[in-house]
């Protein structure tokens, strides 16, 4: 059995927010519209049981609000099919789809948010995805000791 793995995702607050997720069904819901082929590879790469960590981006006060599961593995994101969604996509068909999606549930919110200014300052996070010139990735990997130290930050 493969060992837990760490992620961070990224969502506007105003398009989906931490709080959205927490108020779904089970504190669960798919995570749709990504269209970056990096980060639907990444959203391959998880598995049940994985952890992430929430992140609210192109915002005021961009932070980690909160820490999420994973509860479903990948599997067709249905936004790609529909001409009326944002995120439809011509190209992919049910049978040859392109995008993915998972499906996360809420498991805590930081209280209050890990602000980006926060983890800049922070020892042993220089070298985190999420702090690297350029990096725009919506998923992406989140190293161990990178989960430990964000999580003494939100206790």
């Amino acid at each position: 059995m493969s060992s837990l793995r760490y992620w961070l995702m990224k969502s506007e607050p105003t398009a989906f927010s931490f709080h959205d997720l927490m108020r779904s069904t089970d504190s669960t819901n798919h995570w749709d519209g990504v269209r970056n082929y990096q980060a639907r590879n990444y959203m391959r790469q998880m598995r049940v049981r994985d952890k992430v960590f929430f992140y609210h981006s192109n915002c005021d006060q961009p932070a980690i609000v909160g820490i999420a599961s994973v509860v479903r593995e990948a599997y067709p994101d249905h936004t790609q099919f529909d001409p009326s969604n944002i995120h439809y996509d011509a190209k992919a068909s049910r049978e040859k789809p392109i995008w993915e999606m998972v499906d996360i549930r809420a498991v805590k919110a930081f209280k209050p948010p890990i602000s980006l200014d926060v983890l800049r300052k922070t020892s042993g996070l220089k070298k985190m995805v999420l702090l690297r010139k350029g990096s725009r990735l919506s998923v992406q990997p989140v190293t161990v000791k990178e989960w430990r130290i964000i999580c003494r930050l939100g206790e």
